[in-house]
Protein backbone atom coordinates (compact mmCIF):
# COMPACT_ATOMS: atom_id res chain seq x y z
CA UNK A 1 0.00 0.00 0.00
CA UNK A 2 1.11 3.36 -1.00
CA UNK A 3 2.31 6.01 2.07
CA UNK A 4 -0.84 7.96 2.50
CA UNK A 5 -3.35 5.66 0.70
CA UNK A 6 -5.78 5.21 3.99
CA UNK A 7 -5.57 8.86 4.03
CA UNK A 8 -6.45 9.86 0.33
CA UNK A 9 -9.67 7.28 0.56
CA UNK A 10 -11.02 8.73 3.65
CA UNK A 11 -10.59 12.26 2.30
CA UNK A 12 -11.80 11.67 -1.17
CA UNK A 13 -15.11 9.65 0.48
CA UNK A 14 -15.91 12.59 2.46
CA UNK A 15 -15.60 15.39 0.61
CA UNK A 16 -17.00 13.72 -2.27
CA UNK A 17 -20.35 13.07 0.07
CA UNK A 18 -20.50 17.08 0.82
CA UNK A 19 -20.32 18.24 -2.55
CA UNK A 20 -23.24 18.60 -5.51
CA UNK A 21 -20.28 17.72 -8.33
CA UNK A 22 -18.50 14.58 -6.97
CA UNK A 23 -17.05 13.95 -10.20
CA UNK A 24 -15.22 16.81 -10.00
CA UNK A 25 -13.56 16.28 -6.64
CA UNK A 26 -9.33 15.83 -6.78
CA UNK A 27 -7.78 14.87 -4.02
CA UNK A 28 -3.94 14.43 -4.30
CA UNK A 29 -1.61 13.37 -1.63
CA UNK A 30 1.61 14.73 -1.41
CA UNK A 31 4.42 13.72 0.72
CA UNK A 32 6.18 16.73 3.16
CA UNK A 33 8.87 14.10 4.28
CA UNK A 34 9.38 10.24 5.54
CA UNK A 35 6.47 10.15 7.72
CA UNK A 36 4.17 13.13 6.70
CA UNK A 37 1.38 13.62 3.54
CA UNK A 38 -0.85 16.55 2.77
CA UNK A 39 -4.22 15.80 1.17
CA UNK A 40 -4.02 18.48 -1.08
CA UNK A 41 -8.43 18.80 -2.41
CA UNK A 42 -9.78 20.60 -5.12
CA UNK A 43 -13.33 20.52 -5.52
CA UNK A 44 -15.77 22.68 -8.36
CA UNK A 45 -16.27 26.23 -8.12
CA UNK A 46 -19.40 26.63 -6.08
CA UNK A 47 -18.63 23.55 -4.26
CA UNK A 48 -15.51 24.68 -2.02
CA UNK A 49 -17.81 26.50 0.43
CA UNK A 50 -19.38 23.72 1.53
CA UNK A 51 -16.29 22.02 1.61
CA UNK A 52 -15.01 24.71 4.51
CA UNK A 53 -18.11 24.87 5.63
CA UNK A 54 -19.46 28.01 8.63
CA UNK A 55 -16.33 29.34 10.54
CA UNK A 56 -14.32 26.09 8.80
CA UNK A 57 -16.12 23.21 10.92
CA UNK A 58 -16.56 21.05 8.47
CA UNK A 59 -13.07 21.74 7.05
CA UNK A 60 -11.62 21.08 10.82
CA UNK A 61 -13.82 17.65 10.91
CA UNK A 62 -12.25 16.84 7.03
CA UNK A 63 -8.50 17.23 9.18
CA UNK A 64 -9.43 15.44 12.01
CA UNK A 65 -10.49 12.51 9.81
CA UNK A 66 -7.90 12.72 7.92
CA UNK A 67 -5.57 12.70 10.64
CA UNK A 68 -7.09 9.69 11.79
CA UNK A 69 -6.45 7.96 8.79
CA UNK A 70 -3.05 8.80 9.02
CA UNK A 71 -2.58 7.50 12.65
CA UNK A 72 -3.18 4.08 11.12
CA UNK A 73 -0.52 4.25 8.89
CA UNK A 74 1.96 5.41 11.62
CA UNK A 75 2.08 8.98 9.33
CA UNK A 76 0.77 12.10 9.81
CA UNK A 77 -1.60 13.82 7.61
CA UNK A 78 -2.67 17.24 6.88
CA UNK A 79 -5.51 18.80 4.42
CA UNK A 80 -4.95 21.65 2.47
CA UNK A 81 -8.12 23.11 0.08
CA UNK A 82 -6.95 24.25 -3.42
CA UNK A 83 -9.02 26.75 -5.44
Amino acid sequence: MATGEIVERVVSYVVKSIVDEPDEVVVTVVEQGPDEVVAEVRTAKGDMGRVIGRRGRVAKAIRAAAGAAGEEEGISAGVEFLD
